[in-house]
């Protein structure tokens, strides 16, 4: 599912690489949480034990707007 502020092409690709990044990690037997706290997030229990809520919740995070650092 497509957030809708995201450019259709920029999540095809998010979600690609979130993807591979998650089969990695279940090939070496990590878990979903595991790939969450990867991309420095906070898995809560539903991503903790579903892969395609972990996938979607790193395609988010690659989608979202850098944040601006103070000078």
């Amino acid at each position: 599912m497509s957030p809708n502020h995201v450019n259709p092409l920029q999540w095809h690709q998010a979600i690609g690489v979130a993807r591979q990044s998650c089969a990695r990690f279940f090939r070496d037997g990590g878990s979903p949480a595991d790939a969450v706290h990867a991309f420095g997030l906070r898995a809560d229990e539903r991503m903790a034990h579903d892969w395609s809520k972990a996938v979607e919740a790193i395609a988010t995070t690659l989608c979202a707007a850098p944040a601006k650092h103070a000078a």
